[in-house]
């Protein structure tokens, strides 16, 4: 008989309690991990992430993507893992592409019930330091990842029980924050083993079969899932989108393109990245081309969650390792940005990371005539730093979110962080920590992409400098903006420049290191806003009104964007029906049918102005793509704060 056939049986109680136990052990996971470690980027701004796996490598939830834990079993083998191994690495060219740049450390424990292997629990955090050319390891003009700090292949950082003090001790010498980077992969480890004795306890409580059955429903259900329910939703055909990194921090600004086909059938949804554009000289490459695509497939699947019937059921529906029998992927051969060869600089390889799954995205909007978000915020890392010696060394370092998409069903929220959970600096803790003072920290006026469901908004921060100081900026959609879908507008780029004590503005460039801030500048930074989804002149009026009160939208863009006229008496405002009905019918004469995409401004310049290169059998994406008109969600009944906000 079939294991499928012999295993236990679960019933649909057990199940689910058991699912909550392991979702609730990631929680603690995470708890423990921001307890007890010393890096602000990781205590802090919480940019780390946790998993629990069985046996066979399996991610067990979908509560945010995680490293895999294929490097254990390709290093070491099922004789080589025991009780009390700690396993550690951040290779990314040796993590089977579970690790993308050097600053994530991955900390992997092995789970046994008795001598049996049972699962893994694993911790890995983006750290403050690990070497490098730069502070904070993230060096925009690396030409290689030896450039970027201490490299380490999978290897044991304890080996049954006993913790190998020689491997920690290279580790802390290569970092400017030794005392930060010790710190924190002692809590990593903790807060693992924590994870590890979760797993156990659920054993001991319903039996190994028991649980082992429960994961084997928990991947099915997952399958199931994305079949019945969301594949029917996208219409069979192949489909074709591009998106681009900007800027690869060695050569000038131009367009690297990741290209990626989807074809999709009944039951599968393949994802071809030929076509892509060549590999970087600097450290935007993304080496995912490992285990048959394993970790690509589970970071792009949970966008399928957006195709859900209504937003409560997307927020059910937990995407693990079960996306696998749903998407296959597809490489190009060697010397591409998802095929770099060895030793390429990947340390921002985030840009492309967060680009796949827009365009995974758009393609899903023309398979669906436009009923998913628009293009979300982007990660970026800015910060300063200074002092003259190891003593006084300071690193100041946010990432700083940005405004998430415009949805067919609701706004994109404000200033969310695409890392999980994340989150920027208190003000009280950079002003006591570091030589600075938080001037401003509100939203970007109008950063938002138009649409009849607006794009969020964006940062707008202002930090003044107490003390000489080195500015770094890791950022791209600098000059490309976020997409709107299905007739909505593109939301505004990043910026950031420095006000000098001279009263002279200098604009810095998104990718940019060792900028000099004397003290007494101010530094302005505005962080992308989500794009906009639908046609702006169907916004509701009395929305732009509310909008224009709350600061989120300027009068010029209400009157010119929306075609809202207001009235304004004293402090009060107020829509003036019938001239909004006039200048909104103007306004649509003159602008004629709208484009399924709008990349905004500078792609519009680069393509009049310099064209792109498509390779063969590919040409421009967007090319008769209009906006489709869909039944449109009447969200402002499913919006109290919206209401309350009117009011």
């Amino acid at each position: 008989m079939s294991e499928q056939n012999t295993r236990p049986a679960i019933g649909p109680v057990e199940l689910e309690v058991i699912v909550g136990t392991i979702r609730s052990a990631e929680l603690e996971i995470e708890a423990a991990v921001e307890r007890t470690s010393r890096s602000p980027m990781i205590r802090d701004q919480h940019d780390y992430r946790v998993a629990l796996f069985d046996a066979k490598g399996r991610k067990l939830t979908g509560r945010s993507y995680s490293a895999l834990v294929e490097p254990v079993f390709e290093y070491f083998g099922a004789d080589d893992i025991h009780p009390g191994d700690v396993f550690f690495w951040n290779d990314p060219y040796n993590s089977s592409g579970g690790i993308g740049h050097i600053p994530d450390l991955c900390t992997t424990v092995p789970i046994f019930f008795g001598e049996r292997l049972i699962g893994f629990s694993q911790v890995f955090g983006h750290h403050d330091d690990v070497g490098g050319m730069v502070p904070g390891s993230l060096p925009v003009n690396a030409t290689d990842m030896w450039q970027e700090g201490l490299v380490i292949p999978p290897v044991k950082l304890a080996e049954r029980g006993v913790i190998n003090e020689a491997v920690l001790k290279i580790v802390e010498r290569n970092s400017r924050l030794s005392e930060h980077l010790r710190g924190d992969v002692d809590a990593e480890i903790g807060a693992a083993k924590l994870g590890a004795g979760r797993i156990v306890a659920m054993a001991e409580r319903y039996g190994l079969d028991n649980l082992e059955a429960a994961f084997d429903s928990i991947i099915e259900n997952c399958t199931r899932t994305i079949r019945e329910e969301l594949l029917p939703r996208i219409a069979d055909g192949v489909y074709h989108w591009e998106d681009y990194i900007e800027c690869d921090g060695v050569d000038e600004p131009k367009l690297h393109a990741l290209r990626l086909t989807m074809t999709k059938t009944a039951d599968k949804i393949l994802l071809d990245f030929t076509g892509t554009d060549p590999e970087a000289k600097g450290p935007i490459n993304w080496p995912i081309d490992y285990t048959e695509g394993r970790f690509a497939r589970k970071w792009m699947a949970p966008v399928l969650r957006s195709l859900a019937e209504t937003p409560e059921r997307a927020a059910e529906i937990d995407m693990n390792e079960g996306v696998l029998d749903i998407i296959e992927v597809k490489f190009p051969s060697k010397g591409t940005l998802v095929t770099p060869t060895f030793g390429k600089a990947t340390g921002l390889r985030f840009f492309i990371l967060l680009r796949s799954l827009g365009v995974f995205a758009a393609l899903l909007s023309k398979a669906t005539k436009g009923r998913m978000p628009a293009d979300h915020e982007t990660i970026r890392i800015w910060g300063l730093h200074g002092g003259k010696t190891n003593e006084d060394f300071y690193l100041f370092r946010e990432v700083l979110g940005g405004g998430g998409p415009g949805r067919p069903w609701a706004d994109g929220s404000d200033v969310v962080h695409i890392v999980p959970n994340s989150r920027n600096l208190p003000a009280e803790f950079s002003e006591t920590r570091y030589p600075v003072l938080v001037e401003k920290l509100g939203l970007a006026t109008d950063s938002g992409g138009v649409g009849y469901r607006r794009g969020g908004l964006g940062y707008d921060k202002r930090i003044r400098a107490l003390a000489d100081s080195k500015l770094l900026s890791n950022a791209d959609r600098a000059l490309l903006n976020t997409y709107g879908v299905n007739g909505g507008g593109p939301g505004n780029a990043y910026g950031i420049s420095v006000l000098h004590t001279d009263g002279s503005e200098e604009t810095i460039p998104g990718m940019s290191d060792n900028i000099s801030v004397e003290a007494g500048s101010v530094v302005n930074i505005r962080t992308t806003g989500g794009g906009g989804w639908g046609d702006p002149l169907k916004r509701e009026a009395d929305l732009v009104c509310a909008d224009v009160r709350a600061g989120l939208v300027s009068e010029e863009a209400a009157s010119d964007k929306y075609g809202v006229v207001l009235i304004k008496d004293g402090y009060s405002l107020s829509v003036n029906d019938g001239a909004t009905v006039k200048r909104r019918t103007k306004l649509a004469e003159e602008r004629g049918p709208l484009a399924m995409f709008d990349r905004g401004p500078y792609f519009k310049k680069i393509k009049r102005d310099a064209g792109i290169d498509w390779p063969v059998g590919w040409n421009d994406p967007d090319e008769g793509c209009l906006a489709s008109d869909i039944e449109e969600t009447n969200w402002q009944d499913e919006a109290p704060a919206v209401r309350l906000l009117k009011a």
